[in-house]
């Protein structure tokens, strides 16, 4: 019952967007709309794909970039979400697994993945 009830409100209310297919270990650009004020604005995100999780309309994935000084920075996006305009595919990694979580401690030359 409730499950049907989730997958209805899923069906009829959330916008489905069409994105190119990536996986962990790919550095993306991701162009979203921030509003601030009356003003809205497109800003991008570039890094890398440490994991893709969920399923259905609900599925999430977590891009790291270095910012400068050496600062790590996670950031979190839904697929569906309202805001995502693009996403641009910039290189394709290859790493072996599918959550790439010990990335966050590599510094470096060590902190590369291979194409």
């Amino acid at each position: 019952m409730l499950y049907n009830v989730i997958k209805y409100t899923e069906e009829k209310f959330i916008i489905k967007n069409k994105f190119p297919e990536f996986n962990s270990g790919d550095t993306i650009t991701v162009f979203f709309e921030i509003k601030e004020g009356e003003k809205k604005r497109i800003q991008s995100f570039k890094g890398i794909v440490i994991k893709k999780q969920g399923k259905g309309l609900t599925k999430t994935f977590t891009i790291r970039k270095i910012s400068m000084g050496g600062i790590g920075i996670e950031r979190i996006f839904i697929f569906n979400q309202p805001n995502i305009k693009k996403i641009e595919i910039n290189k394709k990694g290859k790493v072996r697994r599918s959550k790439i979580y010990y990335f966050r401690f590599l510094k470096g030359k060590k902190a590369r993945i291979k194409s």
